[in-house]
C-alpha cells in the first residue's frame, strides 16, 4: 500500500485543500491503479471508505473544472447497496467542497445517470455501484457531459491528483465557492420516457408473459414501470430494493430463479438484470440463456434488413463465441473483437463508424439509441423484436446458431500485482501454451484478470466439449497452484 497525502503535499508548498477545505486525509492507496476497466471498484470499508470517496469526488471537481466543459451539475446515483449512502454522501461532500453543484437522482440504473448527464447539461456524472458484484462491494465509475464513459486520460488525471502527483491547482477564492447539493429523483422519470421514445407510438406486446429478475438491485421500480403500458403479463423477482441480497442467487449472475419461474409461469420470455441494471441476459420458454452473442445476433440482423447497420458490422470482445461469429459472417457481416469491457467496445464503435456492439455478458449497446449499456433499453427492444418475428424468442434462437462448447473458470487471485502481470509466471504460461498446442485451430484459450473483482477468468472454447473441460481444469489448476497461494 501507498501512503498518500492528497490534501496536502508539503513539498510542493500547495494548500491543495483550499478552498475546499475538506482536511487533511491520509489515505491508504494500493500500487497499483485504482481506475480499472469500469472506475473504481473494491470492498466497501476496505478500499472504499468515505474518506477515499470524499477526496475523489474533491479531485474530480477540480479535474473536471479544468477540462473546459460548461458550468453544470454533476448528477449522482446509485444502486441499492447498503453502502451506496455512505459513499454518496461523501461523494458530495468532496464535490461541493470543490465549488460544484450536486444532483442526487436517488437509486436508478447507471444508463438513468448516463443519459440525464447530457440531458440537463451536466458537467458529469457519477455512478455508485459494483453491477454485478456481491452486496460486501461497490464502486465509483463517472460519465463526461456526453453521456459516455469519463476518458482514462481524465481518469489518469484524478488519480495522479488523488495521490498528491501533479495535482491541478485549486484557483483562490475569497470568500470560499461552496457547491449545493439536491435531491432529484423526479428525474428518473425523464429516463423512463426516453426508454420508450424509439418505440412509439406504441409498444404493443400484448399476448406475451414475460418474467423480470431485477435482482433486488438498480432495475427495481424501474424495470417494471418500464414495461407497463405494453400490454404484456409481467411477473416480477427480486423485484424490490435490498442492498443485502443485490445478485444474491438471482438476477443476471445466477439465472436458477428466472429459468425456474419462466418454466412455472409457462412465460415466452425471462429478462435477468444485474445490480446496476446496465446488462441483461435472457430465458427462451424451454429455459435455454440467450446470452449477449445471441441478441447481438437477433438486433444485428434486424438493422441489417433495415438498412440502418454500417458495412454490417457488430463489434464485440474476445470473449463472443465462434458459433456466433461463423453465423453472423454467414449472412455476410462482420464481427470485430476487441479486449473485454464496454470501454473498448464503444470506443471501437466510434473508431469504425459501427452503430451496434456489445458483450456476452449482455452489455449492449446500440448507439441508434444511446452510448451507454443499458439493460431496460435492450430488453424492451428484444421484446418487441420477439413479437414482430411471431411471440417466440425459442423459435428465433432454433433458427439462429449453435455456440461452440465455452467454459469460463474464475480463479480467486488476492494479490493484485500477480493478477495484472499474470503473464510473468512461466507454470501458467507453459499451460496456456500445451492447451493451445493441443487443440490447435479446433479450439482457443482466453486469460485475463478481471477489471472488477480480485479473479482471474480462464476461458476455453472448443469444438468439443472434452477439451473444453479438459484444458480449463488444466489451466485453472496451474493459476491455482502459481498465483492464487498466499
Amino acid at each position: 500500500m501507498v501512503r498518500s497525502f492528497a490534501q496536502a503535499d508539503i513539498s510542493n508548498g500547495l494548500a491543495l485543500g483550499a478552498p475546499g477545505g475538506i482536511g487533511w486525509t491520509t489515505l491508504d492507496l494500493p500500487a497499483t491503479p485504482l481506475f480499472g476497466t469500469d472506475g473504481i471498484r473494491g470492498r466497501a470499508g476496505e478500499l472504499l471508505t468515505a474518506p477515499l470517496a470524499m477526496q475523489v469526488g474533491y479531485w474530480a471537481g477540480q479535474v473536471l473544472k479544468q477540462t473546459g466543459v460548461p458550468d453544470g451539475p454533476v448528477l449522482v446515483g446509485q444502486d441499492s447497496r447498503s453502502s451506496g449512502h455512505m459513499l454518496a454522501a461523501a461523494l458530495a461532500a468532496g464535490l461541493t467542497s470543490a465549488g460544484l453543484e450536486v444532483w442526487n437522482l436517488g437509486l436508478c440504473p447507471t444508463a438513468a445517470v448516463a443519459y440525464l448527464a447530457q440531458q440537463v447539461g451536466a458537467m458529469g456524472g457519477i455512478m455508485i455501484s459494483a453491477s454485478h458484484n456481491p452486496p460486501c462491494d461497490n464502486g465509483i465509475k463517472f460519465f463526461g457531459a456526453d453521456g459516455t464513459k469519463l476518458s482514462t486520460q481524465i481518469q489518469k488525471q484524478i488519480e495522479t491528483a488523488l495521490r498528491g502527483q501533479s495535482a491541478p491547482r485549486p484557483a483562490p477564492l475569497d470568500p470560499p465557492a461552496w457547491g449545493q447539493y439536491y435531491p432529484r429523483p423526479e428525474l428518473v422519470d425523464r429516463y423512463l420516457d426516453f426508454l420508450h421514445e424509439p418505440l412509439q407510438p406504441s409498444l404493443d406486446l400484448s399476448g406475451l408473459r414475460i418474467v423480470l429478475d431485477m435482482a433486488w438491485g438498480a432495475a427495481a421500480g424501474i424495470a417494471d414501470r418500464a414495461f407497463d403500458g405494453t400490454h404484456a403479463e409481467i411477473i416480477s423477482l427480486h423485484g424490490l430494493p435490498d442492498g443485502d441480497r443485490i445478485n444474491v442467487n438471482c438476477g443476471s449472475t445466477d439465472l436458477a430463479p428466472l429459468k425456474a419461474a419462466v418454466k412455472a409461469h409457462k412465460a415466452d420470455i425471462g429478462f435477468a438484470f444485474d445490480g446496476d441494471a446496465d446488462r441483461v441476459l435472457a430465458v427462451d420458454a424451454q429455459g435455454r440463456v440467450v446470452d449477449g452473442d445471441y441478441i447481438l445476433y437477433f438486433w444485428g440482423k434486424l438493422l441489417k434488413t433495415a438498412g440502418r447497420l454500417p458495412n454490417d458490422t457488430i463489434i464485440s470482445t474476445v470473449m463472443a463465441n465462434l458459433g456466433f461469429e461463423r453465423a453472423w459472417q454467414q449472412l455476410g457481416g462482420t464481427l470485430v473483437r476487441t479486449d473485454v469491457g464496454d470501454q473498448h467496445v464503444h470506443a471501437e464503435m466510434i473508431r469504425q463508424g459501427a452503430m451496434l456492439g456489445g458483450e456476452q455478458s449482455g452489455h449492449i449497446l446500440c448507439h441508434h439509441y444511446s452510448m451507454t449499456g443499458d439493460g431496460i433499453l435492450t430488453a424492451l427492444h428484444l421484446a418487441q423484436l420477439v413479437k414482430q418475428g411471431g411471440g417466440s424468442l425459442a423459435a428465433l434462437v432454433d433458427q439462429s446458431f449453435q455456440t461452440f462448447p465455452q467454459r469460463l473458470e474464475n480463479v480467486r487471485v488476492e494479490d493484485r500485482d500477480r493478477r495484472k502481470h499474470w503473464q510473468d509466471c512461466e507454470a501458467v504460461q507453459q499451460a496456456v501454451a500445451k492447451a493451445e498446442a493441443a487443440m490447435g485451430d479446433r479450439g482457443r484459450v482466453l486469460v485475463r484478470p478481471s477489471g472488477t473483482e480480485p479473479l482471474i477468468r480462464v476461458m476455453v472454447e472448443a469444438e468439443q466439449a472434452e477439451l473444453v473441460d479438459q484444458w480449463t481444469d488444466h489451466i485453472a489448476l496451474a493459476v491455482r497452484q502459481h498465483l492464487a497461494v498466499g
